[in-house]
């Protein structure tokens, strides 16, 4: 811009942090990431294995528990949260707002239990219990992070000097956002799952494993991408992604890409939750933005303990008003243990260090994350015992394909027939089933009954939309041959098939090898 004669020249950047240049040493450079590293490259292969490899018959049998403490849960966990470190805040020298203890509220509620999930696992935990953990933590990590955006989404729009009704206003497009977030990842998620599992079904890209593997990675991940170019979240859209690819994809999967892909994302997890967990207490002495408030720290971590309190118990408690078989009182008291902070958790605060009240954040995050896990982690196995959790539980997967033939038709199963683990599925999984097994599965997988029969008024378009495989059951049987003679050609993971000639063989993580129609005809 030219005026009187002189040139001005302008610059967008943000604000600046109260740290000088010459005050971070090269070590401290060095060992800063970029935020955006965790949220592009480490995160969305955690959340995406969660998915892809949790045990999908007891999350779907207690998936209205899980809604109810995944959504309404994390919801009363931020305010109350909130609402104690706001008065915590008060007696420090620090301005910290309401809103911004909000914000806290929503980042510290986000649960990362992988160490009591694995011991659960381990220790073959009751499954319900297992199941209600890892399907609260799942989608609870969804829930913060898309509150964390609704939160910043009304901080812009919030101006103290406007009128009741334009901040109320502001409100109600702050949940408008909430939701069309939400729903809107969910969305993008499943699409690119069943996008995956049509292009697996009605093509022969099977016959090309190391081609059929790399699709799947880049489209499972391009979920992620997709979500943030749309301006939604990636991290819930990748993690239905995941499930949808482990429910319907999985099955059409040639036998070699079924182990590349479990075993791939397996060790991509490893390696993201170890690195996260390792950076997180390498930056305790590196991160050049830290700022310790002890009060702070320590009200954080009673604020956390009786959000949890008022999370689990009182819903609960109106949960087993309409639940058949009742959530008791050790294993709540045992989901009250394990909400554990940790790699989400840290992310979000680090997202963000400009500010005092940010600083203080990531400071207490961090803490909160490493005393967690250690302390939390370290007592889960003594902490089952006293509460007196059953442990040793066998689980009734492989009972599944006593209920099925070879083709994958399902037999009705008796009530004398169920194991003490199986539980009668809730009103919203049986309509689920309903729609699983009549629509979804028969169009998206190579599973039986088909779509003539299920949905037979469509005349020749049902006939068109099933393959060959599908009414001859060749494919089931070809992979079960497979299967069974462990012919995977990957190697030691094949040799490790061919040993016990079952998924057994296979070493189980924090989930499980997601498994082919004819064993989960009756799970899910």
């Amino acid at each position: 811009m030219n005026v009187s004669g002189q040139t001005f020249i302008y610059s967008i950047s943000g604000p600046e942090s109260n740290m000088r240049p010459e005050d971070i040493t090269d070590i401290q450079e060095k060992a800063t990431f970029d935020p955006e590293i965790f949220f592009y490259l480490i995160l969305p292969p955690i959340i995406f294995n969660a998915g892809y490899s949790m045990r999908k018959k007891h999350f779907f049998h207690n998936i209205g528990s899980i809604l109810t403490f995944a959504l309404l849960g994390t919801v009363i966990s931020t305010f109350v949260i909130a609402a104690i470190m706001w008065l915590v805040a008060k007696t420090m020298t620090i301005s910290i707002t309401f809103l911004e203890t909000l914000h806290f509220g929503c980042i510290i509620s986000a649960t990362d239990p992988v160490t009591t999930l694995a011991i659960f696992t381990d220790l073959n935990v009751d499954p319900t219990l297992n199941g209600l953990v890892l399907g609260e933590s799942l989608l609870n990590d969804a829930v913060a992070l898309v509150l964390v955006g609704s939160l910043e989404d009304y901080s812009k729009l919030f101006d103290n000097n406007e009128s009741d009704a334009s901040q109320v206003i502001a409100i109600f497009k702050s949940i408008l956002h909430f939701f069309t977030i939400f729903f809107g990842s969910v969305g993008l998620g499943a699409f690119m799952g069943i996008l995956t599992a049509l292009l697996t079904k009605y093509t022969h890209i099977r016959d090309y494993p190391i081609l059929e593997t790399s699709l799947f990675f880049l489209l499972s991940y391009s979920s992620y991408l997709l979500a943030e170019v749309a301006s939604m979240s990636g991290i819930v859209s990748v993690l239905f992604c995941g499930i949808c690819q482990a429910h319907y994809t999985f099955s059409n999967l040639s036998q070699e890409s079924k182990v590349r892909t479990r075993q791939l994302f397996e060790l991509l997890n490893f390696l993201m939750e170890n690195f996260i967990f390792s950076y997180i207490g390498v930056s305790m002495f590196t991160f050049s933005r830290h700022r310790f408030e002890f009060l702070f720290i320590l009200g954080a971590l009673l604020a956390i303990g009786v959000a949890r309190a008022l999370n689990i118990y009182p819903l609960s408690f109106l949960l087993n008003l309409g639940r058949k078989k009742k959530i008791p009182c050790n294993f709540q008291h045992m989901m009250w243990f394990s909400g554990l902070r940790g790699a989400l958790s840290f992310a979000l605060a680090i997202k963000n260090t400009v500010t005092e009240p940010r600083q203080v954040f990531l400071t207490t995050t961090s803490l909160i994350a490493i005393f967690t896990v250690i302390f939390c982690g370290g007592l889960t196995t003594p902490l089952l015992g006293f509460l007196k959790i059953p442990i040793g539980v066998i689980q009734d997967d492989s009972n599944d394909t006593n209920l099925c033939d070879r083709d994958g038709y399902e037999e009705p199963e008796a009530e004398a027939q169920r194991t003490p683990t199986q539980v009668r599925r809730s009103a919203l999984a049986r309509t689920w089933k309903s729609i699983d097994s009549a629509v979804l599965k028969p169009l998206l997988t190579h599973s039986r009954p088909t779509l003539m029969d299920t949905m037979h008024w469509m005349g020749p378009v049902a006939r068109w939309l099933t393959t060959q495989e599908q009414m001859t059951g060749e494919y089931s049987s070809r992979e079960h041959e497979a299967f069974a003679k462990g012919d995977t050609g990957v190697g030691a993971g094949a040799a490790g098939l061919g040993a016990s000639g079952s998924s057994a063989s296979l070493p189980r993580s924090s989930g499980s090898l997601p498994q082919d129609e004819n064993s989960l005809s009756n799970g899910d």
